[in-house]
């Protein structure tokens, strides 16, 4: 009868342990079971150099009260793949473009070199007709940052994306943001990051109040709808949203006469 590989080992092995009592097999037992937990509790050389790695460097992380620094964004930045540039976009499809070039990077198998899209944001209060509101807002309107590797397709793949009206900087040969301009320009990307993760843990946000913004701009002419100049045109020289206050300029007894109103007290002119 032939014999198993399995079964050949299995008979050497009896053959050249000697029977041993019971005693002796549950002192080895023991001993085997001890040996077993003392390796188990000590880690690989190569798991404590891991372990030590990551001990030393660790990930870069936001405080939880929404507060972000120069060197939170730098973290944030070093070694992604690719460069920043900055794309002009028409007014008001900032967020459109953004959809379309991530959809386009996909569809187009470019993912491998267009990589992210953004389109920072700002809280601002707007004061319109005398009424104060909170909205967020493009903070760059009409342009967009892109980190991308370029290549003629990725750049034909961005360039020919419904409301791209192209490259900020050298045309066909764009040049890409400095690091201190990434910063600049994408903080406000992780302070709005930061205090949304920060609210959403119950947690204060210590952060820059929003700035307030006003409906008028200077060299503006308004109409007075106050007493007793009702209806007269003026312009404007100075606003002042935080106070909501302008300075505007009107002509009085054939001189042109600086006068302090409220936003109340003007109207824009259709």
């Amino acid at each position: 009868m032939s014999q198993s590989i399995d079964d050949i080992f299995s008979d050497k092995a009896e053959e050249a342990l000697p029977v041993a009592s019971a005693e002796e097999v549950d002192a080895e037992q023991v001993a085997d079971v001890e040996s077993g937990l003392d390796d188990a509790e000590a880690p690989a050389d190569g798991e404590e150099e891991s372990a030590a790695a990551e001990e030393a460097a660790p990930e870069p992380e936001v405080a939880d009260d929404g507060v972000v620094t120069e060197e939170t964004v730098r973290e944030r930045l070093r070694g992604l793949p690719g460069d920043w540039y900055v794309l002009h976009t028409y007014a008001g499809y900032e967020k459109r473009v953004k959809q379309d070039i991530e959809s386009r990077a996909h569809t187009m198998n470019m993912e491998d070199f267009i990589f992210e899209v953004q389109v920072p944001m700002e809280d601002v209060y707007e004061v319109k007709k005398g009424q104060r509101k909170l909205v967020t807002r493009v903070r760059m309107p009409g342009y967009a940052l892109i980190r991308m590797e370029m290549t003629d397709d990725s750049w034909r793949t961005v360039q020919e994306t419904n409301g791209v009206t192209g490259f900020v900087g050298n045309g066909r040969d764009p040049v890409a943001l400095t690091q201190a301009e990434v910063v600049q320009m994408l903080t406000p990307v992780v302070e709005q990051e930061a205090a949304e993760a920060a609210k959403a843990a119950g947690k204060p946000i210590i952060s820059g109040a929003p700035a307030i913004v006003a409906d008028y701009e200077v060299g503006e002419t308004v109409t007075l709808t106050t007493e007793p100049w009702v209806g007269m045109p003026a312009t404007i020289s100075q606003v002042d949203a935080a106070n909501q206050r302008l300075t505007v300029l009107m002509t009085l007894v054939g001189q042109e006469t600086p006068v302090d109103l409220s936003f109340g007290q003007v109207e824009k002119m259709d």
